[in-house]
């Protein structure tokens, strides 16, 4: 059934050799991905497949000229600093149109990439040696295109860690109470009005120029780095339809989150959620390390503050989704959004308790970068 469905797709891409298999892969939460197995005489090719959701992407030619550029200018960077680009970054396969994406006669749009192997992407990322490796992958990415003028890139999904705009649909969903849900919510609800301010205070950085918009990852989840099987080491950043004008601070933000949290983001026992320490500082070591050349001080000493914002950002997504229905992610229960919004909520709750904790070791990592870089 898997070949029926992308049958018809396969002879526009400039594929070498002859078809040979498929495999879907079922981790992704947004596009349809499929590994793909051609023998080329002796040689044994894989490329990547993905049909592309068009309903969170709504203008995927604009999505392609970002990712394009962006890996054109990895390549050029590479090789300036006399670095072997191969399997460290995406290689678009083109159509035989030339083109970056095929769309087919009922308008679904399909893209293909040269597949990585030998890598592993984690979903859970169990030691801080691999959570300091992820954290210098999305560095070396952040480094890497330091000079590419953010601007020129394409907002993908506009208005995505835009807080103060999200904190304004949030209190639209609360007057509209399409599904009768707000005053089972109530705890919730004055939580995020409480925490208004702190959400919007990278957005008014960013507005009054105090920190500078650069090409961000902007879903900066472990399993968006690659590492390398037989070495361990981060090799390549992948899923760059979110890469557009944003701030470091979403990057870093997001990934602790994400990667250092002791629970899954549906966890219902809030009290088996907190902040791992070891994996935050492993993260932030090798994320500094690799960004401390290029970051300002003013980005560096607010790392902290990304993770506030970006945790708190997605319990308000959540319980926003949760007071409209259920619309926009997919769940599993009626309460799934909810038992995410709370463990969101729990894990922001340790992260504040942490606070001072967490500007101390930034400021640390700070001071030995700077020093390594000064000898």
């Amino acid at each position: 059934m898997t070949y029926n469905t992308i049958r018809n797709v396969l002879p526009h891409f400039c594929f070498k050799g002859k078809y040979k298999g498929v495999q879907e892969l079922t981790s992704g939460n947004v596009n349809n991905t499929y590994v793909l197995e051609y023998q080329d005489g002796p040689v044994t090719r894989l490329y990547t497949l993905q049909h592309i959701n068009t309903y969170v992407f709504k203008n995927p030619h604009e999505v392609m000229s970002n990712i394009f550029a962006v890996t054109s200018h990895l390549r050029e960077a590479m090789a300036r600093n006399n670095e072997d680009a191969n399997r460290r970054v995406l290689e678009l396969i083109k159509t035989k149109e030339g083109k970056n994406l095929y769309e087919d006669d009922d308008g679904d749009i399909w893209r293909a990439y040269t597949y990585i192997s030998d890598a592993s992407a984690l979903d859970i990322v169990r030691t801080p040696q691999e959570m300091e490796e992820v954290g210098r992958g999305f560095g070396q990415f952040q480094k890497l295109l330091y000079d590419f003028p953010a601007q020129e890139l394409y907002p993908s999904i506009p208005n995505f860690h835009h807080t103060t705009k999200r904190f304004y649909t949030f209190v639209h969903a609360l007057d509209r109470d399409k599904a009768g849900r707000v005053r089972e919510v109530e705890d919730e609800i004055e939580f995020m009005f409480d925490r208004r301010r702190m959400m919007g205070e990278i957005v008014r950085m960013l507005d009054n120029g105090h920190i500078p918009y650069r090409v961000t990852h902007n879903d900066t989840k472990s399993n968006n780095v690659l590492l390398d099987n037989a070495s361990g080491k981060a090799i390549c950043v992948i899923d760059l339809d979110t890469v557009m004008p944003g701030s470091s601070l979403y990057d870093y933000g997001d990934a602790i989150r994400f990667g250092a949290s002791t629970a899954a983001e549906d966890e219902p026992d809030v009290s088996r959620i907190a902040l791992d320490m070891d994996k935050t500082k492993a993260f932030t070591r090798g994320f500094i390390e690799e960004t401390n050349g290029f970051l300002t001080k003013e980005e560096l000493s607010h790392l902290p503050l990304g993770i506030k914002v970006l945790t708190c950002e997605l319990a308000m997504r959540f319980l926003t989704d949760y007071i409209d229905g259920d619309v926009y992610f997919k769940v599993n229960s009626p309460e799934h959004n909810l038992v995410r919004a709370r463990a969101q909520i729990a894990l922001l709750k340790d992260i504040e308790r942490r606070e001072q904790d967490l500007q101390a070791m930034t400021e640390r990592y700070i001071a030995r970068a700077s020093a390594a870089i000064k000898g």
